[in-house]
């Protein structure tokens, strides 16, 4: 049985090495991900941390959790009084999560912990979880092999005369009945989404203001994402991009299916979407620059003359693949100016997609899990287009 203790206490040494190396006294983490990758759980308040010793947790709820670190409090002004008594240091330079904390949570705490200097410390934590642990490995693998489960059934689900959304009704239950957690993790600003994405028909070529490879218009101005209620007739594609969440850590994957026949620019498209990820997986291994992988693809996709449809039409993204674990959009992220180069322990989502007018959106996407040699593909789901 793995023991999830010493591997959250390996965590957390490694977050220490980091205050010492950035010379700050201490970080505090406030993100129900980076508490839950330290913990094992989420809680409202307060993880402090110093370069040596075990974490405090300063918790205002849920009250009554069973782990010696805690000390239940009202509020963050406690905090300097408990440490007093305790004997410990106020930090002086103080690492906070500033990417995920809003200006009034970070302005309190400052106040309350007598005004230390903060110093952002939201990437250097994405950057510490980028590269995973055997056991966090495992976990993506196990999603993988359930995502594939759930996507073998889709050509069970359909109907003829289905509209996106009611298909799309019909993954997310098989998605619950087999273990997804729901919620779909991410990071930052315009990331919002429910259980995944379904594009079908010219609904692909709708931009969003959302940070996705593809838009889509959605069911309602308050989410411009997705499925819009598209009917599937014959001659559209439709893609599924449908979260991999049937565990903490989480894989990535789309798959394209055909409602009867479809154009032959449209096999075409699919075809190369696959060989790019084939050449990709070919050349990529621990050290391989994030870049290059991305012009290997601009390369393939000029050479066919297919860079008008490449990652959208009336808006493209400028990124082919990037990091997965907790979060669905971790680091590195392959796009042209990348400064970030693959390590081994890392997992990486890699998506070239094309949309075509008149038709929809055509390409796949596969999670991989970056070796020493090489490339693993933990998303073994077939690759060509699936006739439904």
């Amino acid at each position: 049985m793995h023991d999830q203790k010493n591997e959250r206490t390996l965590r957390q040494k490694r977050v220490q090495h980091s205050i010492t190396t950035l010379q700050a006294d201490a970080c505090v983490i406030t993100s129900p991900v980076n508490q839950f990758w330290l913990c094992g759980f989420v809680f409202d308040g307060y993880l402090l941390l110093y370069p040596e010793g075990e974490a405090l947790l300063f918790v205002r709820r849920p009250a009554g959790i069973a782990d010696e670190r805690v000390i239940e409090i009202r509020k963050p002004e406690l905090i300097p009084s408990l440490l007093r008594n305790a004997g410990l240091p106020l930090p002086h330079r103080l690492l906070l999560e500033a990417d995920q904390l809003s200006f009034s949570s970070a302005t309190r705490l400052q106040a309350a912990m007598e005004m230390p200097e903060l110093v952002n410390f939201s990437w250097e934590l994405r950057r510490l979880r980028a590269v995973k642990s055997a056991y966090e490995l495992n976990q993506i693998r196990e999603s993988a092999l359930v995502h594939r489960q759930v996507y073998e059934l889709i050509p069970s689900l359909y109907r003829k005369g289905m509209t996106d959304l009611e298909l799309q009704i019909e993954i997310e239950r098989e998605m619950r009945l087999h273990g997804s957690i729901g919620i779909f993790r991410s990071f930052g600003e315009n990331m919002e989404i429910f259980m995944g994405s379904m594009l079908a028909g010219d609904n692909a070529q709708a931009a969003s203001p959302f940070d996705y490879a593809l838009g889509g218009r959605g069911i309602s101005p308050l989410l411009p994402l997705g499925a819009n209620g598209t009917k599937l007739v014959p001659g559209m594609t439709l893609m599924v991009d449908m979260a991999g969440n049937y565990r903490p850590w989480m894989d990535d994957m789309s798959r394209t299916f055909a409602i009867e026949e479809i154009p032959n620019v449209a096999r075409e498209a699919h075809q190369l979407s696959i060989d790019i990820v084939h050449a990709i997986e070919q050349s990529s291994r621990a050290g391989t620059r994030c870049a290059d992988l991305y012009h290997l693809a601009e390369k393939m996709v000029e050479e066919k003359g297919m860079h008008p449809y490449f990652m959208g039409t009336t808006q493209q993204a400028k990124f082919i693949g990037h990091g997965i674990g907790l979060e669905i959009n971790e680091p590195p992220v392959l796009t042209p100016r990348s400064k970030e180069i693959l390590e081994a322990g890392m997992a990486i989502a890699v998506e070239p997609k094309f949309v075509l007018p008149g038709i929809g959106a055509v390409g796949i996407e596969n999670s991989y899990i970056v070796q020493e040699n090489g490339l693993e593909n933990i998303t073994l789901c077939e690759e060509q287009i699936i006739v439904l």
